[in-house]
């Protein structure tokens, strides 16, 4: 009931709002389900699925056309020509009320090059709704792009694509530098924004009469850049966000004519800016999100405004929006959760006002299941205010219990209040979660992001470990029953936790986790060359000291640890190496450490497939069970 995959994710209306798409589980594996709205009873949805090329996302293009974003699970040979080092995905173009016949895109490319590199139309073009707009990565080196990843010898180009007939065009070569595409909803490339290295920069480009001028530049080590979101609803201006002279981020307008900063649309006195929203069809930016204990969703369209409003007003104390509206604005789904409720989603006809229920994303789980969630803030040794988020057990007193501490990867994720399949499963199997944003986390100002950089091991450590001690201070944890756990770079803060302050904890879990910081900037360096972007992103975060790299990498003290580890990470995983537990599990094997090592033949970084999540979680319950259970 936890590990599966979710039974509905991403549903989306077509444009007309007689169908909707959305991905659902196959035999533990994501396809794309075609559903007719209002269907007479015994109507059978049209199910497209794929066992090598998993179904990660469907976006609808016209009335009868979808386009699917499909990514290799396990051991892909396209990934290991890479290097294993990117994640690729197939697209795929379905016709729904015709043939049922599907094409491949970019199929009058080679083989190896029939993949995107990110699941993401940048744009359609109204005037031709047959084409589409993806990115590609394309390569500089003679030697083809199967000489390697390196940031060197790659670039980001725009290709005009046919779903119908599969064949792509360029439309827009890009430098080598380039990140991100900017179009105006109509097919018309209006900016971009490059980024170069050293020190980290993103440079903001306006396409002005066939040629291209930088506008403004900003430094992109701490604020995710130049946080360029589109064009405005009003096609006039650019949005993006950039922090304001109190330090938050905020969204301002960028104006096409003079590229000069503009009008504020969002600004929060205590919050970042987050994520753009963005129209279904015209990908013209209509609001944002910020994250207060939740996300909250503000338009910029007073329409749009008023019925998140009124969605609201339905669902209080939850977390609620419109996922999906058609065209005309008439009909939406709306998604609604909150930690005892997994995502649930309905069709709401604007003008009858009639909802109705489609389905729970976890079928399976009651509010009974599940335990609720509250903000734990507490304050760091030095001061720091520290937003965190405690889930108890259903049923069971806030009183000497069992806890798990969950640090957040990212490295600049942050958490919040909101249904989490795994929190849930640890609280169901009776072990009090405690989430904390330690400092760098996103969300709470440029001097919280600042105070994270180049503290791995140091003060974000100190930050995790005095959420524990509050813990155990206010009478909640067992001091003999906490265990750490964390995935990516959170699995270096959970082992970093369990090598440097190795009284506190009664075991650790790291996921995929980062062992050796060294180690790791090694392999990004060979992988994505010395002047990459994607190194200096990495320089940003952990510093250029490499002996502080080896004072604080867990691997290379594997001898202070005297709790059980268990590491777990997916052999072909493309965001962290492999290696990285390996080595954790040999340092800790040679330093006479008690450790298990469990491998994940056929998974991938971020658990697509059932059969890797329901391995995990009972793994995770047997560990914890023999380390801190009752």
């Amino acid at each position: 009931a936890f590990g599966g995959l979710p039974f509905i994710s991403q549903p989306q209306l077509s444009p007309d709002g007689r169908h909707f798409a959305a991905l659902q589980a196959l035999d533990g594996k994501p396809a794309a389900v075609i559903y007719q709205v209002n269907a007479p009873a015994g109507t059978t949805p049209q199910v497209f699925a794929s066992q090598e090329w998993p179904i990660m996302a469907v976006h609808w293009v016209k009335n009868d056309r979808v386009v699917m974003f499909t990514r290799p699970a396990g051991d892909s040979p396209i990934a290991r020509s890479w290097g294993g080092s990117q994640n690729f995905y197939r697209v795929l173009s379905l016709d729904v009320l015709g043939s049922g016949q599907w094409v491949q895109l970019f199929n009058n490319f080679n083989e190896q090059d029939r993949n995107s590199s990110t699941a993401d139309i940048v744009d359609t073009d109204l005037n031709d709704q047959d084409v589409v707009f993806i990115p590609q990565w394309s390569s500089n080196d003679p030697g083809g792009l199967g000489s390697g990843m390196m940031n060197d010898r790659l670039r980001m180009d725009l290709y005009r694509v046919d779903v119908r007939t599969g064949k792509a065009e360029l439309a827009e070569l890009g430098p080598k530098q380039s990140a991100t595409w900017i179009m105006d909803g109509n097919g018309t490339v209006v900016g971009r924004v490059d980024r170069t290295a050293g020190p980290l920069t993103d440079h903001v480009m306006l396409k002005r009469n066939g040629d291209w001028a930088d506008v403004f530049d900003t430094d992109a080590s701490a604020d995710r850049g130049a946080g360029v979101y589109g064009l405005t609803f009003d096609g006039k201006s650019l949005a993006f966000a950039q922090p304001n002279a109190d330090g938050y981020r905020t969204v301002y307008r960028l104006d096409l004519d003079d590229g000069k900063k503009g009008s504020v649309l969002f600004s929060d006195p205590h919050y970042d800016a987050g994520q753009a929203l963005y129209d279904d069809w015209h990908q013209r930016v209509i609001g944002v999100t910020y994250a207060t204990d939740r996300f909250e969703y503000v338009y910029f369209d007073p329409a749009r405004e008023a019925l998140q409003r009124g969605i609201e007003a339905v669902f209080p104390g939850k977390t609620a929006h419109a996922v999906s509206v058609t065209q005309d604005g008439s009909k939406a789904i709306v998604e609604v959760h909150a930690p005892t409720l997994p995502p649930t989603y309905y069709f709401l006809d604007r003008d009858t006002h009639n909802a109705t229920k489609i389905a729970s994303s976890y079928p399976g789980l009651s509010e009974t299941d599940l335990g609720d969630m509250k903000p734990y803030p507490y304050k760091a040794r030095d001061g720091l205010d520290i937003h965190a988020y405690l889930t108890l057990p259903p049923g069971k007193p806030a009183k000497n219990l069992p806890v798990v501490v969950v640090a957040h990867g990212g490295p600049d994720a942050r958490y919040m209040i909101g249904f989490d399949w795994l929190v849930a499963f640890l609280a169901n199997r009776g072990y009090a979660v405690l989430q904390p944003n330690f400092r760098g986390s996103f969300g709470y100002g440029h001097a919280f992001t600042e105070a994270g950089l180049n503290q791995w091991g140091l003060k974000v450590q100190d930050d995790i470990t005095d959420g524990v001690k509050k813990l155990i201070s206010d009478g909640i944890a067992d001091p003999k029953r906490v265990c750490v756990l964390g995935s990516n770079s959170g699995g270096f803060d959970a082992l970093a936790g369990v090598t440097f302050t190795p009284d506190l904890y009664a075991c650790a879990v790291s996921i995929a986790g980062i062992s050796d910081l060294g180690r790791l900037m090694a392999r990004e360096r060979l992988v994505h060359g010395k002047n990459s972007d994607t190194l200096s992103y990495w320089m940003s975060r952990i510093g250029d000291d490499e002996s502080q790299w080896d004072a604080v990498s867990p691997a290379l003290h594997a001898d202070k640890v005297r709790a059980p580890v268990l590491l777990m990470h997916a052999r072909y995983d493309t965001d962290v190496p492999y290696a990285q537990s390996e080595g954790e599990h040999d340092a800790l094997e040679h330093a006479g450490g008690r450790v298990e090592f469990v491998t994940f033949e056929n998974g991938d970084h971020f658990f697509a497939l059932a059969e890797t999540r329901i391995q995990m979680l009972t793994n995770l319950e047997r560990f914890l069970r023999a380390n801190i259970g009752q």
